[in-house]
């Protein structure tokens, strides 16, 4: 079992810049992939961008170029650090660990892009 704590979403202008993190406890060894999902109210949860244990990584389409995901094994730690954001990133964004065939997920921060 997996458990994952978010931090560092909050409201920012257009243009600007976040930097969340997911601090992974538990059967970190079982870990082989973690990433973030964005949902919007009454849409679907869709998939922002994942790293996987060998270091490779794989974005949306929307956000390749502006967000950076990297991960810290020391502290059990995966980032996403999102650069020129914009108004249609408003979303709540959610980490999740992925240890064999189970799928843990974060409680969810809420980011908020607006002028």
């Amino acid at each position: 079992q997996v458990q994952l704590v978010e931090s560092g979403g909050g409201l920012v202008q257009p243009g600007g810049s976040l930097r969340l993190s997911c601090a992974a406890s538990g059967s970190i060894p079982s870990i082989n992939a973690m990433g973030w999902y964005r949902q919007v109210l009454g849409k679907e949860r869709e998939l922002v961008a994942l790293i996987i244990s060998d270091g490779s990584t794989n974005y949306a389409a929307s956000v390749k170029g502006r967000f950076t995901i990297s991960r810290d094994n020391a502290k059990n730690t995966v980032f996403l650090q999102m650069n020129s954001l914009k108004v249609e990133d408003t979303a709540v964004y959610y980490c999740f660990a992925d240890s064999g065939w189970n799928r843990s997920w974060g409680q969810g921060t809420q980011v908020t892009v607006s002028s």
